[in-house]
């Protein structure tokens, strides 16, 4: 059964006759189609994809067979005035994604018949669950992040400004053949305290904690792994956070299988760190899912009631942030697989020393 399919089977328990897909992650997942203007509708026996002149050519080439090709005009929903059933149609639409602004247009473009009825998440939860190849690309991209902080270890760290090294490793990543997944990481010292630090024209230091966080995309899929490391002999307090966060990350992936919800994975890293008295510097959630976008389903989070399943690729980053001290953070990628898990990022979670 194709991802087009499986979704439109999901459409009955909705009570939709169709589902519009407006999402460009979504409608590449669903048609195989990376350009920056198309939509999708698809239902039980309906399979449309929408473009315009610009993109024909390459929705020619891309789209999954089984998809009929329309052009256009470069405002889409243009297109969307006829075409549709006769009778009554309660068409789904991705309401986490559309704007109020378009959501209006689209209403007055379409036919009086055609009710529009909020269905974002659909398209997200078939997306969640990897298949082969998806999880083929995301291990190369995990192998490329391992390669890339054995680069820059080699290199050394010391003196170096944080937004030197961040636009290195991603400049090195791109030659390698990759795209960053996301803004890069860089924070050292007191910097190290906010989990998401902008690297500055600020030199890294001796004796300090530097933490990176990088993710390299391979064939649209991402990977995202995060270290810290030392630059010398470390003062006693940064060397036991640092010796706690690698402590719970090894007990949040020991718990990661089928079965257990997000919230009970994120509960068992979480007791190792409030155990160690630094409960109230760890204010994020455990994890999120990892796939065609840097952050989506599942999450491991207190809040998170989800079951992981296999085929689930997730991010397991337990943190310790201490103002005006540092910080660390230690995350690897994890396949959930059917009798347990593996990690996808092969860099050693022990901080070591870099000059």
């Amino acid at each position: 059964m194709s991802r087009a399919d499986r979704v439109a089977a999901r459409l009955a328990g909705h009570d939709l006759d169709l589902l519009l897909v407006t999402d460009l992650v979504n409608v590449r997942y669903l048609t195989g189609y990376t350009g920056t203007n198309g939509l999708a509708i698809l239902g039980a026996q309906t399979r449309r994809f929408l473009t315009d002149f610009r993109y024909t050519e390459q929705a020619e080439a891309q789209v999954t067979a089984g998809f009929d090709r329309e052009t256009a005009p470069r405002e889409l929903r243009l297109g969307l005035a006829d075409g549709w059933p006769s009778g009554p149609v309660r068409l789904g639409f991705e309401d986490d994604h559309l704007p109020v602004r378009a959501l209006a247009a689209l209403r007055e473009t379409l036919p009086g018949r055609v009710e529009l009825v909020p269905a974002g998440g659909l398209v997200e939860a078939e997306r969640a669950i990897k298949e082969p190849e998806e999880i083929a690309a995301i291990r190369a991209a995990a192998a490329l992040t391992d390669e890339i902080y054995g680069w820059v270890a080699g290199r050394g760290v010391v003196g170096r400004t944080e937004r030197e090294l961040a636009i290195t490793l991603e400049h090195e990543m791109r030659l390698r053949g990759a795209e960053p997944a996301f803004a890069s990481i860089v924070a050292s010292g007191e910097h190290g305290a906010q989990p998401h630090a902008v690297p500055r024209d600020v030199p890294v230091a001796r004796g300090v904690l530097v933490t990176v966080d990088i993710g390299a995309r391979v064939d649209g899929y991402c990977s995202d792994c995060t270290r810290t490391w030392a630059t010398g002999p470390l003062p006693d307090e940064l060397a036991a956070i640092h010796a706690v966060v690698v402590a719970a990350e090894a007990a949040g992936v020991a718990a990661v299988r089928p079965g257990p919800t997000g919230r009970e994975v994120d509960a068992v890293a979480r007791d190792v760190v409030e155990a160690a008295g630094h409960g109230e510097h760890f204010g994020h959630g455990l994890g999120h899912g990892v796939g065609l976008e840097i952050h989506e389903a599942p999450r491991l989070a207190q809040t998170d009631e989800t079951p992981l399943a296999a085929g689930h690729v997730v991010t397991v980053e337990p943190g310790v942030y201490v103002p005006g001290v540092g910080g660390a953070r230690v995350e690897d990628l994890v396949l959930v697989t059917a009798d347990g898990h593996e990690v996808l990022s092969g860099t050693t979670r022990e901080h070591g020393v870099l000059a």
